[in-house]
C-alpha cells in the first residue's frame, strides 16, 4: 500500500512539474521567441527601406485563420503572403510599442507579428485596412487592447509614408462569426459611407477565443517619411 501511495504521489509531482513547465513555456518562452522574431522583422524592413526597397503590392489569394485571433476576410489583397510590409505604432500601448505587419493571418504569420487580412484594402487606400493580432502568447502584441479609446492614434509606415489613423469606436465585443467587422464600410462601426478606414481585431477573453474585440479608425493624416515622425509619435 505504501508503495502505491508513493508511486501515485511521485506521479502527481511529475505531472505537476510538467504542467508548470508548459505554463512557463506558454507565458514566457513563446513571448521571448516572438519578441526576437518581431524585432528581426522590423530590422529587415528598416534595412530594406534604407536601401530604397519598398514592398510592392500584388494580388494574392485568401487569408487563413489563426488561434481564434482572426475573423474571415472580405474584399482584394495586396502584399506577398507571409511577408512584412509595414510597422505599426500605438502610443496608447507605450511609446516603445511597435510591431511588424505581415500579409495574411495564418498561424505561422501571426507568430511573427500582426497580420493583414488578405482581401481587405491596402494601407492608406480607400476601404478598410484590417489587421489581426494575438491577445496572448507569441509576444502578447494586443495584450492591452482594452485600453484603446476613441481619439487614440494608430500610426503605420511602409517606409515612404506615415499614415496616422484615429480611433472612432471600440473596443467593441462581438463573436467570431461576425465577419462584417472588416467589411469596406463596417455596419456596426458607425460609418455610413466609403472612406479610408482601419480595423484592428483580437481575441477575448484574454486567454480564450470565444469572442473578438474590435476597434475602428479613420485615416486622419499622411506625411512623407523624410518630413520626420508624425506628431502622434513625438514625445
Amino acid at each position: 500500500m505504501r508503495v502505491v501511495v508513493r508511486t501515485v504521489s511521485e506521479l502527481c509531482i511529475t505531472v505537476g512539474a510538467l504542467i508548470c513547465l508548459f505554463v512557463v513555456y506558454v507565458l514566457f518562452w513563446t513571448g521571448v521567441k516572438a519578441d526576437d522574431v518581431m524585432g528581426d522583422q522590423i530590422d529587415q524592413l528598416q534595412d530594406q527601406w534604407a536601401k530604397g526597397s519598398v514592398e510592392q503590392p500584388r494580388s494574392t489569394g485568401g487569408a487563413g485563420g489563426a488561434g481564434g485571433a482572426t475573423v474571415s476576410p472580405a474584399a482584394p489583397a495586396p502584399y506577398k503572403s507571409g511577408k512584412a510590409f509595414a510597422i505599426m505604432y500605438i502610443p496608447r500601448l507605450g511609446f516603445t510599442w511597435n510591431k511588424p505587419v505581415l500579409e495574411g493571418t495564418s498561424v505561422g504569420t501571426l507568430k511573427k507579428g500582426l497580420g493583414h487580412y488578405a482581401r481587405t484594402s491596402q494601407l492608406g487606400e480607400e476601404g478598410n485596412f484590417s489587421v489581426a493580432g494575438h491577445r496572448r502568447t507569441y509576444g502578447d502584441p494586443f495584450k492591452d487592447f482594452p485600453k484603446l479609446r476613441r481619439g487614440d492614434a494608430v500610426v503605420l509606415t511602409d517606409g515612404t509614408t506615415w499614415f496616422t489613423y484615429r480611433i472612432d469606436k471600440g473596443p467593441y465585443k462581438t463573436v467570431p462569426t461576425d465577419v462584417e467587422v472588416i467589411d469596406p464600410v463596417p455596419r456596426k462601426s458607425g460609418y455610413t459611407r466609403s472612406g479610408r478606414y482601419l480595423t484592428l481585431t483580437t481575441c477575448d477573453p484574454e486567454w480564450g477565443h470565444s469572442h473578438r474585440l474590435i476597434v475602428w479608425a479613420h485615416l486622419d493624416s499622411t506625411q512623407p517619411v523624410e518630413d520626420g515622425k508624425p506628431e502622434a509619435l513625438r514625445r
